[in-house]
């Protein structure tokens, strides 16, 4: 009885860490933001077309990373930093090309 009852609650924390190990909700609100301004950059006419183009390419490529992430069922802490850089890269690009 012991051995099934610490088997479940093994079980039991172990997909709840799987569940939680796997989402990225930082990353999808701080892409959600970083598309609103690019957005915003572009109604304002203080991104080109051809910068709106790189920058979304840029976001794409964000994207494509943190679904090879998710691949494999974990985000590890060193893709989840991975995707965290990336970010930073993209949100300084997105400030570059809204001041020139």
């Amino acid at each position: 009885m012991k051995r099934i009852l610490f088997l479940t609650g093994f079980l039991f924390f172990a997909a709840l860490f799987a569940v939680n190990a796997q989402r990225t909700p930082g990353t999808n609100a701080r892409q959600a933001t970083q598309q609103g301004r690019i957005a915003e950059g572009v109604q304002s006419g203080e991104i080109s077309r051809p910068e709106e183009a790189k920058l979304r390419a840029q976001q794409r490529h964000i994207n494509r990373s943190k679904k090879q992430a998710k691949a494999d069922g974990v985000v590890t802490p060193a893709e989840r930093g991975q995707i965290n850089r990336k970010q930073n890269r993209a949100s300084r690009n997105i400030a570059v090309e809204k001041k020139d």
